[in-house]
C-alpha cells in the first residue's frame, strides 16, 4: 500500500510517516518507482515503535537516537561517558580495582 493508506491505518499523517522514515524508524522498502510501499511487516514495525514511544514517554527522535546508540559503538561509548560524568551511570569497575579492594578487605580482617 502507499503512504497515504498506511498513515490512515496507523492513525497519523503521511507527513509524520515521512518524518519517521527520515529518522530511520521504518524498514527501507521501496518499489521500482521509488515510492515507499507498506505491507504488514512495515505497519507492525511502526506500531511497535509507537508503542515504545508511549510506554517510555519518548519522542520518535529520541527512539531513533537510542537505536543509533545501540548500533554504533562510538555513540554508545560517548553516551556512557556522559552518563558517568553526570552521575547517572556508575563507572565500570576495572579488574585491577576489584583485586585491590579484595586485598584491602583481606588485610582489614587480619
Amino acid at each position: 500500500m502507499r503512504i497515504t493508506e498506511a498513515a490512515k491505518r496507523l492513525g497519523m499523517s503521511p507527513r509524520m510517516l515521512r518524518y519517521r522514515e527520515a529518522l530511520g524508524l521504518l524498514p527501507p522498502v521501496r518499489d521500482k518507482g521509488a515510492h515507499r510501499r507498506f505491507g504488514p511487516a512495515e505497519l507492525e514495525a511502526t506500531r511497535q515503535a509507537m508503542e515504545l514511544e508511549r510506554r517510555f514517554d519518548v519522542s520518535p527522535a529520541e527512539l531513533a537516537f537510542a537505536l543509533r546508540a545501540l548500533s554504533e559503538p562510538a555513540v554508545a561509548q560517548a553516551v556512557r561517558d556522559l552518563g558517568v560524568r553526570i552521575g547517572r551511570i556508575q563507572a565500570p569497575r576495572r579488574a585491577l580495582d576489584f583485586e585491590k579492594e579484595k586485598a584491602l578487605r583481606l588485610l582489614r580482617h587480619r
